[in-house]
């Protein structure tokens, strides 16, 4: 372990934190680990609902490599379990549920990715079907008589589907009490969360107290608002940046976001400083955003990818080039014309007719720079046209012909 002295440790651990229970707590924890000889064990769950982590996961994760930097022992919790229930926090209405087979593959994603951030000879990974999957139905029951109905409708998620009379199912009850008890089986010292989940980790305390365990410290980070700078970052949004996603795309969805919107992604992904931002601010905003943007991008790809996607991009969108590297589709018919939003889905610009139709509508869609703006447009394809979707997405025709 460092040789940090208390008071800086807690200092570190509670930067850029918004609810921290308590630093007093912390302070003692951390005098009597240090007494022990032993790091403190730094709880964070993840349920793999989805293959990919983007950055809204990256501010977690930062915190924990702080963690991991002072010499204590992050405890990875994947929640293959819970990951079947659906996370209810911060929803309107009940998460559909996964199966068990979709964990598994999103969990096996999930590891491979968080070692881009996390130091893996410091990580204990886990995952709560190691005590959940083999639970007696008595233990369930005994474990929910710790908590009270009235005690769930707290939560401010609850509470307002109970007042607009929305269902709530009783797993989803569940859910809180289950992320709670993963706190008393790896006798966490400190859980971290997003604010959206200060209620499940104040619960965590509560239930390790009835299991005669010291209380987690709770910390809780600011949640990451997506590209569109209103919601936070959610790949059901679509307002993501995935941290697996190539250079080209990483970069190019980085330069989409707001002036205003770019110094917390300084602040918040790459942990810059309060006086790094305020020289940033002096800078020209593009100037100042390319760099946020190559060094989200060298962090999890190198140095060299984020600097050609910075140079692609420009010669892109400064000079109005074509990408140099654009991929290439082939219709499965050609010579027969084809609808406009079955082409951007096919050709892969689009997920779906939805997607297409809104693409469509906002101006997004050009062939061969001309802008087409009738979602029921047919199109017959040439071969060499360039189709163009949004800012970033081009796809060259190849019909053979």
């Amino acid at each position: 372990m460092m040789n940090q002295p208390l008071e800086e440790q807690v200092k570190i651990i509670g930067a850029r934190s918004v609810d921290f229970v308590s630093p007093e707590e912390l302070h003692t924890k951390l005098a009597q680990a240090a007494a022990a000889g032993r790091p403190l064990r730094v709880k964070y769950g993840a349920d793999p609902s989805a293959p990919d982590i983007h950055l809204g996961h990256v501010v977690g994760l930062n915190k924990l490599r702080e963690c991991q930097d002072l010499g204590h022992t992050v405890v990875f919790i994947i929640g293959d379990f819970t990951a079947m229930i659906g996370d209810p926090s911060g929803k309107s209405k009940t998460r559909p549920q996964l199966s068990r087979e979709q964990v598994m593959a999103n969990a096996t994603s999930y590891q491979e990715q968080v070692f881009k951030v996390l130091d893996p000879d410091h990580t204990e990974v886990r995952f709560n079907s190691e005590w959940f999957a083999t639970m007696p139905f008595e233990e369930v029951i005994r474990l929910s008589s710790h908590v009270t109905v009235a005690q769930m409708l707290q939560r401010d998620d609850f509470a307002k589907r109970y007042g607009e009379n929305q269902p709530i199912s009783l797993v989803e009850f569940l859910y809180p009490l289950v992320q709670a008890y993963d706190s008393v089986m790896v006798q966490a010292d400190i859980e971290l969360g997003g604010t959206d989940q200060l209620f499940n980790l104040l619960l965590g305390r509560e239930l390790q107290k009835v299991f005669k365990q010291p209380p987690q410290t709770v910390l809780t980070l600011p949640l990451l608002e997506g590209l569109d700078g209103v919601q936070k970052m959610s790949k059901s949004l679509g307002n993501y940046v995935g941290v697996a996603e190539p250079p080209q795309d990483q970069f190019g969805k980085l330069m989409s976001v707001s002036d205003e919107l770019m110094w917390r992604y300084y602040e918040l992904v790459l942990c810059a400083s309060a006086d790094e931002i305020t020289a940033g601010r002096q800078r020209h905003p593009r100037e100042a955003k390319d760099e946020m943007a190559r060094r989200v991008v060298a962090r999890f790809h190198g140095a060299a990818p984020a600097t050609a996607a910075s140079q692609e991009f420009a010669r892109v969108f400064s000079e109005r080039a074509h990408p140099s590297d654009m991929p290439e589709w082939q219709p499965d018919t050609t010579g027969h014309a084809i609808g406009l939003i079955t082409l951007l889905v096919q050709a892969g610009l689009a997920e779906s007719n939805g997607a297409a139709r809104r693409l469509v509508m906002q101006g997004g869609v050009r062939l061969d720079d001309e802008r087409i703006t009738d979602p029921r447009a047919d199109i017959t394809l040439r071969d060499g046209q360039i189709l163009r979707a949004g800012k970033r997405k081009f796809v060259r025709i190849r019909t053979g012909s």
